[in-house]
């Protein structure tokens, strides 16, 4: 068995046909289909510096704390649920503009090497193959 403190980090890539201000707002909007946000029975977003999440899916919560916002450009946040085994990890999101599309790259460091941690490189697939579908059908995966 690995040592707790081993760790992986998760990076997916997706190109979405929006610039990077439509594409850093609906990430961060509960309304919008492929986010976490958008799938919780319960929710407390507060997308600002210091600011905090809860959100609530299927018996299970996850939460965090905003360390960055820098719109249309980044966006850094804590996470920590059962599958991080209570451990606070970190997820990254980039928006790059790239033509007329924007190339989004999210970044999840500090996961436990675990078959938990790895667990996370399903859901964030799930969201990231949702999320583009919003912006049109031009939207692929890079990653």
């Amino acid at each position: 068995m690995k040592a707790a403190t081993d760790t992986i980090e998760l990076t997916f890539e997706r190109t979405i046909p929006a610039s990077p201000t439509q594409v850093f707002e609906g990430w961060l909007s509960p309304k919008v289909s492929g986010t976490p946000w958008n799938i919780a029975e319960k929710l407390s977003l507060d997308p600002k510096i210091d600011g905090f999440f809860y959100l609530h899916v299927k018996g299970i919560s996850h939460y965090g704390r905003f360390t960055e916002v820098e719109s249309p450009s980044r966006i850094r946040h804590t996470w920590v649920s059962p599958n991080t085994l209570g451990l606070e990890s970190i997820v990254t999101l980039t928006f790059k503009k790239q033509g007329a599309d924007t190339i989004m790259t999210l970044a999840h460091s500090g996961l436990p090497d675990t078959p938990e941690g790895r667990k996370h490189e399903q859901g964030w697939n799930y969201f990231l193959n949702t999320f583009p579908e919003q912006f049109g059908k031009a939207s692929r995966e890079e990653k």
